[in-house]
């Protein structure tokens, strides 16, 4: 299968701190991959720089035989991205917001508006499109993003904690459409710290520590790797070093 996103041996500093340590990956279209690790791994970073928001202090990304130095916005048109803190013009409805996405993306407005319903539709949006997007709860700005980031049918769906906030239903369509996105081919590459949801849906996980890949593969295969039989969270835990938790929790009984 062909490789839709190749990391080579990438760094990123900011200041004297090393967001990114040498690390290298390969994504391969029609698959949903997980990108896991502490507050302070990576992970943000490592998507960004995918996206060709930042870009890295040594070592090469490819997205879909593009540099990310010489081909931003080329990347960019193909990717749907969903930031950590998502920025929207508050000032505006949804309907404007969605608006200004199509002609922004210069996208077929027919197309765009049928899709836009469906998924307004399905994220039960319907009755606050005409609301400004600043008076929106943080779960419905998050769905307004999401929206955004989906209109132009993107080839890879970049979600860096994308479903923080979203309802359970909401979560569960989104979590659907993507194993649906995969199975056409596409890539969705998420971040997440709900463990639950990466071992749900991942095909293929990447544990990011300290600016570094420390585990990555399958379910199976990270369990092999780490000699635990049980699930992503103790894996998780393993791997990133977090032993001492009970001597933690002992430690806070004690101070109350």
């Amino acid at each position: 299968m062909e490789n839709s996103v190749s990391v080579t041996s990438v760094t990123k500093r900011y200041g004297k701190v090393t967001a990114l340590d040498g690390v290298s990956l390969q994504i391969s279209s029609g698959k949903v991959y997980g990108i896991l690790g502490p507050n302070g791994s990576g992970k943000t970073t490592l998507l960004r720089l995918i996206n060709s928001i930042i870009y890295p202090d040594s070592g090469e990304i490819i997205v879909n035989g593009m540099s990310t130095v010489d081909y931003p916005d080329s990347i960019k048109s193909i990717i749907g991205y969903v930031p950590e803190t998502p920025v929207l013009y508050e000032s505006l409805t949804p309907d404007e917001y969605f608006s200004f996405i199509i002609s922004a993306r210069n996208i077929d407005p027919s197309k765009a508006r049928e899709r836009i319903n469906k998924m307004i539709n399905a994220f039960d949006l319907s009755s606050m499109t005409g609301l400004y997007i600043g008076s929106l709860s943080f779960g419905n700005r998050q769905k307004v993003a999401i929206i955004s980031s989906l209109i132009h049918d993107p080839a890879i769906v970049i979600m860096d904690e994308g479903m923080n906030g979203l309802d359970p239903r909401s979560s569960r369509i989104l979590r659907t459409l993507f194993s649906e996105f995969a199975s056409r081919g596409k890539t969705v590459i998420i971040s997440t710290h709900v463990l639950e949801v990466a071992q749900e849906l991942c095909d293929f996980i990447y544990i990011l520590y300290k600016g570094r890949i420390v585990a990555s593969g399958s379910i199976e295969e990270l369990r092999r790797q780490s000699g635990e039989n049980g699930n992503l969270e103790d894996i998780f835990l393993k791997e990133t070093e977090s032993f001492n938790i009970n001597d933690i929790v002992q430690s806070l009984r004690e101070s109350f």
